[in-house]
């Protein structure tokens, strides 16, 4: 490939085994990333896998018969101390760490009512923890890079929200609570540490995985259109040099758009008010003039 984005930059991809992470491992070593396969080779759940292979270990398989270069990492990304030898592993394999992928996530759906505390735990562990780990470990890796007097890092962290954190999906409180979390926490790295030449941003996909097969029934037509693939490219330009003055934003990527998201911002007001009932008297109107909520498409208002 005569353009390659990310010739010799070291990218760890948690997740990466399968689906939406697979595709940004495969395109990263594409365009001459060095990847760090991370994989717990877990259910869709997160329990303990049965493959005889870590589907991370394939996917290294896979680069390396490309003629690329890739190590795996079979480690829980939301354990605190993992987190960090991940880190340390890209910069002791491949003498560096440009960029880091956070892609991890399982899914434990059931109603809000139904849901029980370890349902609750496991996917809040695994989405937020697990994304604020590796941003963590990376960040404090680079910020000692800064001090040392590396002031051209080009550093890039990509986190995964999703819509149904962004607009709300009936069965997904866990879910949802956590991948708005991210959009925060997207929001907010990026914030304290553009400084040191980091830049954060994330995506929400739109993609066919293990993650959504059963969620509804799809046609193949649906499937192509909504393959991991139309995910990696907007994933692996943001791991590139290329993409420096963009920070703190969350793009929507799916095979029908590539979209830059519009966070929250003031609706309609009125001076401050100290008494309840004055309250009532004016919050209906302004709701009824406020622009309604959407729905999981993100431009029709939620019924």
């Amino acid at each position: 490939m005569a353009d390659r984005l990310c010739e010799g930059r070291v990218v760890i991809v948690t997740g990466a085994g399968r689906g939406i992470g697979r595709e940004y491992a495969l395109m990263l070593a594409e365009h001459g990333a060095k990847v760090i396969v991370n994989d717990l080779g877990s259910a869709r759940d997160g329990t303990p896998g049965n493959d005889e292979i870590q589907p991370a270990e394939q996917v290294v398989n896979e680069i390396r018969a490309r003629g690329g270069q890739a190590a795996a990492n079979l480690e829980s990304c939301s354990d605190w101390q993992a987190a960090k030898r991940m880190v340390q592993q890209a910069v002791d394999t491949f003498g560096a760490l440009h960029a880091v992928i956070n892609n991890a996530g399982i899914l434990r759906d059931r109603m809000l009512a139904n849901m029980t505390e370890a349902e609750w735990d496991a996917v809040i562990n695994v989405h937020l923890k697990g994304t604020f780990a590796p941003l963590h470990h990376a960040a404090n890796y680079w910020k000692a890079q800064h001090k040392d007097g590396n002031t051209d890092l080009q550093a890039r962290v990509i986190n995964t929200s999703s819509a149904s954190g962004l607009f709300g999906n009936v069965g997904q409180s866990n879910y949802g609570a956590a991948k708005a979390g991210i959009a925060a926490l997207t929001i907010i790295a990026a914030r304290e540490l553009q400084r040191y030449g980091i830049t954060v941003n994330a995506i929400s996909p739109g993609a066919h995985t293990r993650m959504t097969e059963d969620l509804r029934e799809a046609t193949e037509a649906e499937k192509q259109a909504r393959s991991p693939r139309w995910v990696a490219p907007i994933g692996v330009w943001l791991a590139s040099r290329a993409s420096h003055a963009v920070t703190g934003r969350v793009f929507a990527a799916s095979g029908s758009r590539l979209a830059v998201m519009e966070g929250w911002r003031l609706g309609p007001s009125c001076p401050a008010l100290g008494d309840p009932i004055e309250v009532g008297k004016v919050v209906p109107g302004m709701v009824a003039s406020a622009q309604p909520n959407m729905g999981m498409d993100g431009r029709k208002a939620a019924i």
